[in-house]
């Protein structure tokens, strides 16, 4: 019979995390959030060490990665860590992991799954709602004492009828289709593959996509091909009539053709949740009513939040514990991402 008392591991004797930068989870909810028996945080952000020097001082300690958007894990970095096994991320996006080579050396990589598509679609209609009836405008124009010194405020548009397309037909992408199906919108869509299971009209591009739809939603993926993939020409495809709405990646639209689009009036109006030099915002942007923004926080709800919680401690106790990850990225099926 096994003894009753069997001490517990002490903290020194846990296996090392590395953070490279606090997550938001650790801002808003504090360093705690992810805390776990079976593992302990190693702090970069805390060393008044430079990166590589810390990196170089905990080499041989630290098997597993905790990333996020706004601390990329470089092959630099991976280079520098010869056991590293894992990387967890909190994001749903993997443009900020050099998959490229952790694919070359083995290491495994842990997602957020499809934990923020709900949350990510709901914004989309959210922002297109907004830019359409003009929310947002019309909230600042009753504020402002206006109503009744300039009478009615100008006319929304309806959503119903709308010709949606989204670009990236993926999780988050069927999600915002699912929502805007209900509205009575047209779904078309693109997509690295045409997906043969779906009744939605599919185009080989964005310029095609944009020149047959009224909304744009970029729900795609940045990678190397996608980089402004929005460009001048989809834009103007789009036209005048047309918004579009992101809440994917900033770079994956030309900000300045965009900005300049909307100045003069070539597109109607646009929803942003995300920029392609966050945290700048261009400023031209500021006084504009037919645009409607929001600090890259699409998927910010307490409910995701806790979400996330289970699936990295999940992740990382499974590593640990050499059980199979909950949710696992495939990286022979990722495309290259920009560094």
């Amino acid at each position: 019979m096994a003894p009753q008392n069997q001490s517990q591991p002490s903290q020194n004797d846990l296996p090392y995390v590395l953070i490279l930068k606090p997550p938001p989870s650790f801002v808003i909810f504090g360093d705690h959030f992810f805390n776990s028996a079976k593992f302990q945080f190693l702090k970069a952000y805390e060393s008044p060490l430079r990166l590589p020097q810390f990196l170089l001082a905990h080499a041989q300690s630290v098997q597993a990665v905790l990333s996020s958007g706004g601390a990329p894990v470089t092959a630099d970095t991976i280079r520098l860590l010869p056991n590293l096994r894992l990387v967890v991320t909190t994001s749903q996006g993997l443009n900020h992991i050099d998959l490229s080579e952790c694919r070359l050396r083995g290491i495994s990589v842990a997602g957020a799954g499809t934990i923020f598509s709900a949350d990510c679609a709901d914004s989309v209609v959210a922002l297109l709602i907004d830019v359409l009836r003009k929310v947002s405008a019309a909230n600042r124009f009753v504020k402002q004492g206006l109503w009744s010194s300039q009478g009615d405020y100008p006319l929304g548009s309806k959503l119903g009828v709308k010709r949606v397309g989204i670009v990236g037909l993926g999780s988050i992408g069927s999600e915002v289709a699912k929502r805007l199906e209900a509205f009575g919108c047209t779904i078309s869509y693109n997509s690295r593959n045409k997906k043969p299971l779906v009744p939605y009209t599919f185009y080989p591009n964005a310029r095609e996509l944009a020149a047959n739809c009224d909304a744009l939603i970029i729900c795609c993926a940045l990678t190397d091909e996608t980089h402004h993939l929005i460009n001048k020409q989809v834009l103007s495809a789009l036209g005048k009539d047309g918004v579009i709405i992101n809440i994917a990646r900033g770079p994956i639209i030309d900000e300045k053709e965009l900005v300049r689009c909307l100045i003069e009036g070539e597109i109607r109006g646009a929803g942003l949740d995300v920029f392609e030099h966050e945290p700048d915002v261009p400023s031209e942007l500021f006084a504009l009513d037919n645009v409607v923004m929001s600090p890259h926080n699409a998927v910010f709800t307490r409910e995701s939040f806790e979400d996330l919680r289970k699936v990295v401690v999940g992740n990382l106790e499974a590593f640990f514990s050499i059980e199979p990850l909950l949710t696992p990225v495939v990286l022979d099926d990722q495309p290259h991402f920009p560094g």
